[in-house]
């Protein structure tokens, strides 16, 4: 039986999807839920898996293609295996291995990485079926390429003399295209400039309340919790969570000449990937306890390193935090994620001598940064956020109290 493998639904915000990775090629056998295609959108990477037990019969969309939502990407076969694939199939493929040109073994995102880097097609092994070009053959021919040293001339050639000085490197550019995603990621990032009355305010906070009393309770917590570690994002979610309640401007956004103020915390927490970041989202922090909290960003921050991170976990969104402290950075300027009006950046934790009490006292300190649009938050409630933010973590039996 016949069965058309569609793209998957996109939401509203999604207009289409590329095809990123084709996992199965036509004539091999698949059984249910296995992976076959990748299609990668603006926001995630989606999977579409095999419907049954059966053979992939023929690809309507190559790799590169672009594609709608619910758009046939191929044509499964339920119920076959590999050996009783059509027997034209068959036939075409076995008369590609002498006649079939290299312009028609190349799929078209192998073609468009051949034509970017100036690839002679003929020059490179192919993987694929029938010895078919795919997009990784390229990139692991241009690896190789970029490794090697250069190719010796054609013996017809001259041989340069030794006045030329002629290094015998060889200075290599590699041109890879931008994803949609990494594309995606740096047009938002420019109209967030662009379009906002961006601002940064910093402050610092002593960290050895929270770290002592992390060393105290982490055994404990792990245990009592079922392995979840506590780690000092979770401090720093309610924390600011605290704090938004406080200054409900700075959880508000901007909807054209509307402000939008929301009744609600839900705080993404920026997340590096392979892909490019991501800013899943915590929902209803205010009725999260510490053990939710890290729980959730372990299971964001592994789901997004596997490419599993879903449409419904980026959406939405009130506040954003973001890390740069674990790359080692120690003062950064983050840029806003609209429709969101603030951002704050956490930075590395740093000894560094203070002046208590008339003495100079060594202390664990992190700088903060807190980027505001000037539209719709003021400097003194921008200001007096931060501080809140700093006062309930050099005191955090104050997140408990809430005072």
């Amino acid at each position: 039986m016949s069965i058309e493998i569609k793209a998957p639904t996109f939401p509203e915000s999604v207009a289409d999807g590329t095809v990123a990775t084709w996992h199965k090629q036509p004539g091999e056998a698949c059984v249910t839920d296995e992976l076959i295609v990748d299609i990668e959108t603006d926001k995630v990477v989606l999977e579409v898996v095999a419907p049954a037990d059966g053979v992939l019969k023929e690809i309507v969309k190559g790799e590169g293609d672009t594609v709608l939502s619910e758009e046939v990407l191929a044509i499964f076969e339920a119920g076959a295996v590999a050996s009783e694939a059509p027997a034209a199939s068959a036939a075409s493929q076995a008369s590609a291995d002498t006649s079939t040109t290299d312009a028609e073994k190349v799929g078209p995102a192998a073609r468009k990485l051949i034509d970017e880097n100036n690839l002679d097609a003929s020059q490179i092994k192919g993987t694929g079926k029938n010895g078919g070009i795919t997009k990784e053959d390229v990139q692991a021919y241009l690896s190789n390429r970029s490794a090697a040293p250069a190719a010796a001339a054609p013996k017809a050639a001259a041989a340069p003399t030794p006045a030329l000085n002629i290094p015998t490197g060889e200075r290599v550019e590699k041109r890879v295209p931008m994803t949609r995603l990494r594309a995606t990621i740096a047009k938002r990032l420019v109209e967030a400039q662009q379009n906002a009355a961006m601002l940064t305010t910093y402050n610092e906070v002593n960290m050895k309340p929270v770290m002592e009393l992390r060393k105290q309770y982490k055994d404990l917590f792990e245990k009592t919790h079922n392995g979840t570690r506590l780690g000092f994002m979770s401090f720093f979610v309610k924390a600011t969570t605290e704090a938004l309640k406080r200054f409900p401007g700075v959880n508000a956004s901007l909807d054209g000449t509307d402000m939008v103020y929301h009744g609600y915390q839900d705080i993404g927490v920026a997340v590096s990937t392979d892909r490019g970041l991501m800013v899943p989202v915590l929902r209803d922090t205010d009725s999260m306890s510490l053990a939710d909290v890290e729980a959730t960003i372990a299971d964001f921050g592994k789901r997004g390193r596997d490419g599993k991170l879903g449409m419904d976990d980026m959406q939405g969104g009130t506040f954003t935090i973001t890390n740069g402290g674990i790359f080692g950075s120690l003062m950064s300027t983050p840029i806003l994620n609209p429709p969101q009006t603030a951002i704050l950046g956490m930075h590395k934790i740093q000894e560094r001598p203070m002046a208590v009490n008339g003495q100079v006292v060594i202390l664990p300190m992190m700088y903060l940064a807190l980027s505001y649009d000037h539209r719709m938050i003021d400097g003194k409630e921008a200001v007096q956020f931060l501080v809140t933010v700093k006062d309930l973590l050099e005191d955090p039996a104050r997140l408990l109290l809430e005072v």
